[in-house]
Order: structure tokens, then sequence, then C-alpha cells
């Protein structure tokens, strides 16, 4: 859940210089980011949407009117600076950590802008608050203040006029990636997306230029890229004209990929001066055109790729499945998994009843968030419900697609543990907490350690994920990212109201 502030408006102009008047490139800047929320399917309100007059108190009114006082809400603050300086600052609130301001600086610095730095700021006469009232009474949210330059310098000005949708772009970005959301900006002209699997040599290779052009027209200083840039690409060459290449994956051989391609494997040699037929996992091939590429050139019966806590008893209970045989078609010498390995599961697996279930909202829902509990897409839910908004209200009840029903002949056994929900269960086993009540007779939501619960068998095929200590430097942001997970997973599975980690807390990965 989003709430975008364009800041000042109306009577108040903000700061001018340049030919540069504030308070309109900042509903600009807003306005675009809230149309890139809303393309992503995420819960995003502006606090003004046009040369509007806001005191503070109509402004926090506002952003906490949204989605309520809640630490799962961004607010981000637009603005720009003035009184000598270049570049962008990002300031963020007491009550936070300096992750989501750090993040937006370095996606904006990717984009060209300078950057001083990200921080906070005291009120002088109580200094256990915060300086700016979009900081100190905004209540739980997380709210960050973005100044993009300085429009007193010429310099910033023409960055400001010329790049100013690629500077709300970085900041689209920075909170996607912040929040575990997905973000998918496509391919238009002149751009490319990085992707898993892209390195800058690659993209360099595909579009037919070279790295030092890509670096030197992105402002790059280094080979480091991340999936979800945007790069622009000198020359754009329309992907349908682009030459096709594959990454290696486990298990791949020349033989396999040549015949997914349809082609030959002394085509492949050829093409990509190979002298033996011997491959490395993360080699980029050259695919002979035309040619319809395929993904992942491999079995198509089933696939699954091997994530953080995988065991073969895991993957095969999720899949209704044996060990045996796994292992027998995916030819395994041993139980041994790595992270990223795909594996071919057979097609012959039982499939889990289906059908609508009903889940009624709570604080800190949202589409998304929803979705990804129930592993369904938000469009699913949007069309079961006949909604035409991103928007919940607390109480409202939901159709879910497609979640398996939870029956006698299905059931399993949990031993609840300290930390322990209704709700972290209820998201561990792909239920609800009024299903785990109903199933076992509560009278209350309240739980006790050692108490046995009976919950569905489905969603429940690998056992509760390993521990993580938290050490000096984590937070949720970056522990998810190691465990590829999201942070809303992380919160779910550690009872978490707030994001603030203490050094040798533990944390449940799931």
């Amino acid at each position: 859940m989003i709430v975008v502030d364009a800041g000042h408006g109306g009577n108040d102009p903000g700061t001018s210089g340049n030919g540069i008047i504030e308070k309109n490139y900042t509903l600009d800047i807003s306005r675009y980011m809230v149309n890139r929320f809303n393309e992503l399917g995420v819960p995003v309100t502006l606090t003004r949407d046009s040369d509007e007059t806001l005191t503070p108190e109509e402004r926090v009114s506002r952003i906490l009117n949204a989605y309520g006082d809640s630490p799962e809400v961004v607010v981000i603050s637009n603005h720009l600076n003035a009184g000598g300086g270049d570049g962008a600052e990002a300031i963020y609130a007491l009550r936070n950590t300096d992750t989501l301001s750090r993040i937006i600086l370095e996606e904006i610095a990717k984009e060209g802008q300078n950057i001083r730095k990200w921080y906070q700021r005291r009120l002088p006469s109580d200094t256990s608050k915060d300086y700016y009232f979009i900081h100190r009474n905004t209540g739980q949210t997380e709210p960050v203040i973005v100044e993009y330059g300085f429009v007193d310098n010429a310099n910033d000005a023409e960055k400001i006029r010329n790049n100013w949708q690629d500077y709300a772009e970085a900041v689209v970005r920075a909170v996607a990636l912040y929040k575990g959301m997905p973000y998918d900006k496509g391919i238009e002209e002149g751009y490319y997306v990085v992707e898993r699997g892209d390195t800058l040599w690659g993209i360099a290779k595909k579009f037919n230029v070279g790295v030092a052009e890509l670096k030197e027209l992105n402002n790059m200083t280094t080979n480091t890229i991340a999936v979800g840039q945007s790069l622009k690409i000198p020359g754009y060459v329309p992907p349908e004209q682009a030459k096709t290449t594959y990454v290696v994956q486990r298990g791949d051989s020349l033989y396999s990929i040549a015949t997914a391609y349809n082609t030959t494997v002394d085509e492949l040699m050829k093409l990509n001066n190979l002298t033996s037929p011997s491959l490395s996992i993360g080699q980029v091939l050259n695919i002979p055109s035309p040619t319809e590429p395929i993904p992942t050139p491999v079995p198509s019966d089933n696939t699954y790729m091997v994530i953080s806590g995988d065991s073969l008893w895991s993957i095969a209970n999720r899949f209704g499945v044996t060990v045996g045989e796994i292992r027998n078609l995916n030819n395994l010498q041993s139980d041994t998994l790595e992270v990223g390995q795909v594996l071919i599961i057979p097609i012959t697996q039982p499939t889990l009843p289906s059908a609508t279930t009903t889940y009624t909202v709570v604080s800190g829902d949202n589409l998304y968030s929803i979705a990804n509990r129930f592993d369904v897409t938000i469009d699913e839910i949007r069309d079961l419900n006949n909604l035409t908004s991103n928007n919940l209200s607390i109480g409202q009840t939901l159709l879910i697609p497609g979640v398996p029903i939870a029956t006698p002949s299905d059931t399993t056994k949990y031993i609840v543990k300290r930390g322990d929900s209704l709700y972290s269960i209820a998201g561990r086993y792909r239920t609800t907490p009024e299903e785990l009540i109903r199933m076992n007779n509560l009278s209350s939501s309240l739980l006790s350690i050692g108490q046995e619960l009976t919950v569905p068998a489905v969603g429940s095929a690998e056992p509760p994920g390993q521990i993580y200590v938290v050490r000096s430097g984590d937070s949720l942001w970056s522990i998810a990212n190691k465990f590829g997970t999201t942070v809303n997973d992380l919160r779910i599975a550690n009872n978490l109201t707030i994001d603030l980690l203490s050094i040798g807390q533990i944390i449940q990965i799931p």
C-alpha cells in the first residue's frame, strides 16, 4: 500500500529557480508514480491530484485515511531542493531503518543523478521527535521525503527538466525491490528491463552494441546490474530482430538445446566457436536464426526450481509423488540438491481438489499480499469478486479461486511453537485463521506453546523453514533477498508487527 504525496501546491508553490516551480514538478512526478503503481497492481493513493492548497493537518489526514495507520503503508513525499548544492537526498523517520531511503537513492543514481545522502532529522526542541511533520505525525507508516535535486543549481535544474520521469521510475523500482513486489516495466522503445540471469555482456550482445556504449549511455561505473533495472539501449534493436541467446542451465547438453531450438549440434558449435561439446552452467550460447526461443529447453511435463531449504522429500510431498520417482526421472545419483537446480516432476501426480473459499480482509492486507499468500494472481481475485479497483476494506469477504479443500483425509497435526499465531500458521498452510478455528473447535484465537492443532495437509509439504540469527546490518529486506523469499512472508512467519530487528534475534525462514 503506497501513498504518494505531491509536496506543496496551491498557495504554497515551494521553491523555485531556473524556470522550475516545485509544486508543478512534484505533482507531475507523483502522478507518474501513481500510474506506474496502478500498472503493477499495487494499491496506491495520491494526496493531491491538482494545484490544491493543503495544510499539514489535511495532508497527514489524507495519508492516514488512505490505508490506515500501519507500518505496511509506504509514504513517498516528493520535493525539490534549493539553497546551494546538487544531487538527490532522502530523509526517513526516526522509527524506520535507512533501507528504503538507501535503495531509492541507489536507483536514482542509476539514472545519472548525483547522490548526496540519506538521513534523519530531529526536532531541535525535542530530539526524540522528527523534524518534519510528514515523519512526526504519520503514525506507524513508513514515510520518506525524496528531494530530486536543487532548482537553484543550473545543472541540477536541467537534469530535473529532462529526467524527472526516469527519477520517478527509479523510486517506483526501489519501492518494488524493498517490498518484494513484482516489477515489470516492460520493453519500451529504446529500453530493456534486466531479467534474472542477464549480464551486461549478454545484453550488449543481444542488442548488437558494445558494453562500453551501454555503460556510457546509462552512466554506469561498474558492470553490476540488478533484476528489474531499466537500461537505455544505444541504437535500439526490436526484440524480434535481435539475435537469440540462451543461458546454459544445470542438466543441459548441446543435443538437448539443439533439439529445443530446432537446430543441430554442429550449427551450435560453429556459431559459438566451440571446440568441444562441453558446456558450463551460466554459459551464454548464440542460437541460429530464425527460431522460436523456448525459455527452458527441458522436458515439458513439469519442472521445479530448487530453493533454499528444499529437500527431495519436501518436493516429492509437495507434488504428490515419491522421492524414487523424482530420482529416476532426473537421473540423480544422490539426494543432495543445489539452490537453482531444475528438477523434472512426473506428470502423473494426483491433483489436489480445488474450489473457491472465502477470506476476510484484515488490517494491513492488500490484493498483492492476499494473492501471494494463496498462490493465485491479483487478476484472478479481481475477476472472481467483480472488483473494479484495488481498494479493500477491513472485514470485506473475498472469494479465493482454486484454494485446496481440507478434508479429514488430507489433514495433519501441527504443534504450536513460540511466536506462532493463527495468522502465521494459516499462511504457512494456505488456509485462513477462521478455517483453523473451525477445524479445531477453538473458542478464541489464543494459542499456547505445545498445543496440537489440526491443519490442512495441502501447503504443508515442506516442514517449517530454517532459522536465521540476525546480525549487525541485517534488515528484513536483506534477509528476504538472501533466502529467496519476501518481506511480507517473513513478517507472517515470525508474527512481526514492525520491521525493526535486534542483533541475535532468531528469524524463521519460510
